[in-house]
């Protein structure tokens, strides 16, 4: 079981990755459909739009950031919850998060 553990979050990080992938997918769809909802608009701001005022591309980051933050911890954890179900071990190194 010993070498299990210190190779098992070794094992789990082309996982974590693909899950990282498909989270940071999954928040772009949300944030778009969140944006389109909410403003009327097809595209968020983007900071060089010459258009657009400070308010909104600051509104439209911290948006996307925090869903994204949401989104990814959500994945991370439920991968990790999947893992640790189906080895006994918890992916991460001594019990601990991301470095």
């Amino acid at each position: 079981m010993a070498k299990k553990k210190n190779k098992l979050p070794l094992a789990y990080q082309p996982v974590g990755f693909v899950l990282g992938w498909v989270g940071g997918a999954v928040a772009g769809k949300v944030f778009r459909t969140a944006w389109k909802a909410f403003r009327h608009e097809d595209d968020a701001p983007d900071a060089l739009d010459e258009n657009r005022h400070w308010g909104e591309i600051l509104l439209a980051a911290a948006v996307q950031g925090a869903l994204f933050a949401v989104v990814r911890s959500t994945v991370d954890r439920a991968g990790a919850q999947a893992i640790a179900r189906s080895t006994g071990v918890w992916p991460a190194k001594g019990g601990e998060g991301r470095e």
